[in-house]
C-alpha cells in the first residue's frame, strides 16, 4: 500500500493529514527561524556593544526580543491557510490570524521603543540640565502605552468588523464614564506635566516635602519617588506634589549656620569683647567663605540666664559633609579658646531663696510714713 496515498486520504476534522502536518510543520519552522534569528541578533548586539556602538547594539537587542513571537504569529497565520475549513470556521480562523499578526507586530514595536529611548538617553547625558533625564522614562512609558492602546483598538476593530472611527467614537462616549471614575489618575497625569513645565526639582536633587527629606529617584506619569535619608522609598502622587510647597535643598548655593554662643552673666565687659574677637578671628577668611557673604558676629541678646553672642557664616559650595567638618573644627576651637581665656559658657539655672535659710535671712516689712515695721 502506498503510504503517501494513505496520508492524503486520511482526514482529521475534514482535513487531510498532510494539511495538519503542514500546519504544525510551518509553526515549528517559524519558531526555529525565530530562535535562530534571535541568536544571531544577540551575537551581533554583543559585538557592537564591545565596539561601543550603543545605538546599533540596542537596535539588535530590541529586534531580538520581539522577533520570535513575530515569526510564530506569521507562521500560525500562514499555516492556517493550508487547512480546508468550513465557512464559519474559516471566518473564525481569519479573525484569529489577524489578531495574531496584530499582536506580533505590536509586541515587536513594543520593544523597538528602546531604540529612540536609548538615543534620547544619550543626548540627555550630554546636557547639563537634568530635566531631560526626567522626561526620558516618561516618553518611554508614553510610547509603550500608545502602542498597547493602538493594538487593543485594532483588535477591537477586527472583532467588531467596524471602522476604527466608530470604535474611537464609542471610546469617547465610554471615556467620559472612565474619566469620572479615574479623576485621581488624570489629576496625577496632568500634575506630572506641571512638574516638567515648572521644574521645581530635577532628578537627583535633594528635596523636602511633608517631612520627607531625600533625593528624587524617579519621576513618572503618576507619581514621584523619593529615597529618604533613612533609606525608605516614598511615593508621592504628582497631583498632590504639584500643589505642595517643595523645599529644594539640592539647589541651594550655600549652607548657612547661625551659632548662638551663650556665656554667663558674671562675665566682665572686657571678656565679652575678647569672646567676640575670638569668634571673629576664627571666622576670618574661613574655609568655604565667599567674598559676598562675609561672616557676622554680634553681642545680640541679654537672655534670661545668659549673654548671647551670635555668629553667622555661609559655607560655599553646599557640600554638607565638608560643612560639617568645618563646623566641628570651629566648635572645638571656640571651646578651647574660651577655656584659655576663662570665659564660661552659660546653661539654664535658677536660684531659690528660702525664708528659713539662716545664711540668707529674709525680712518682710510694711512701709509707713515714718518707718518700716517688721511683721
Amino acid at each position: 500500500m502506498d503510504i503517501t496515498k494513505v496520508l492524503i486520504e486520511f482526514e482529521i476534522a475534514g482535513n487531510s493529514l498532510w494539511r495538519i502536518i503542514a500546519l504544525f510543520g510551518i509553526i515549528f519552522l517559524a519558531f526555529i527561524l525565530g530562535k535562530i534569528s534571535k541568536f544571531i541578533l544577540q551575537r551581533s548586539a554583543a559585538k557592537h556593544e564591545n565596539r561601543q556602538r550603543v545605538i546599533a547594539s540596542i537596535t539588535f537587542h530590541a529586534i531580538g526580543k520581539g522577533v520570535v513571537f513575530l515569526f510564530v504569529a506569521f507562521g500560525i497565520s500562514f499555516g492556517l491557510s493550508f487547512l480546508d475549513l468550513k465557512s464559519k470556521v474559516a471566518e473564525v480562523s481569519a479573525t484569529i490570524q489577524s489578531i495574531l499578526i496584530c499582536l506580533g507586530v505590536g509586541y515587536f514595536l513594543y520593544w523597538l521603543v528602546d531604540i529612540p529611548i536609548k538615543w534620547l538617553s544619550g543626548m540627555a547625558e550630554r546636557t547639563e540640565s537634568k530635566l531631560d533625564d526626567m522626561l526620558v522614562p516618561v516618553i518611554r512609558k508614553s510610547l509603550r502605552i500608545t502602542i498597547v492602546i493602538l493594538v487593543l483598538v485594532q483588535i477591537a476593530q477586527i472583532l467588531s468588523d467596524k471602522p476604527i472611527t466608530s470604535i474611537i467614537a464609542g471610546l469617547g462616549i465610554g471615556g467620559l464614564a472612565v474619566a469620572l471614575a479615574a479623576q485621581d489618575t488624570i489629576k496625577n497625569f496632568f500634575g506630572s506635566f506641571v512638574l516638567f513645565i515648572d521644574k521645581p526639582f530635577e532628578m537627583g536633587d535633594r528635596i523636602v516635602i511633608d517631612g520627607h527629606d531625600g533625593p528624587v529617584e524617579e519621576v513618572g506619569l503618576r507619581s514621584t519617588k523619593i529615597r529618604t535619608l533613612e533609606g525608605h522609598l516614598v511615593t508621592i502622587p504628582n497631583g498632590e506634589l504639584a500643589n505642595r510647597t517643595i523645599q529644594n535643598i539640592g539647589k541651594r548655593p550655600y549652607i548657612r549656620r547661625i551659632a548662638n554662643l551663650t556665656i554667663t552673666y558674671d562675665t566682665p565687659p572686657e571678656k565679652i569683647d575678647k569672646a567676640i574677637d575670638i569668634v571673629k578671628e576664627l571666622l576670618d577668611n574661613h574655609e568655604g567663605m565667599h567674598e559676598d557673604f562675609p561672616p557676622r558676629v554680634y553681642f545680640s541678646d541679654l537672655n534670661a540666664d545668659s549673654l548671647n553672642i551670635m555668629a553667622i557664616y555661609w559655607y560655599h559650595p553646599p557640600d554638607y559633609w565638608g560643612y560639617m567638618a568645618f563646623t566641628e573644627r570651629f566648635n572645638k576651637e571656640v571651646f578651647r579658646r574660651f577655656s584659655e581665656e576663662k570665659i564660661d559658657f552659660a546653661f539654664p539655672t535658677q536660684t531659690l531663696y528660702l525664708a528659713g535659710d539662716p545664711s540668707r535671712p529674709l525680712t518682710v516689712g510694711l512701709k509707713t510714713e515714718n518707718h518700716i515695721s517688721d511683721i
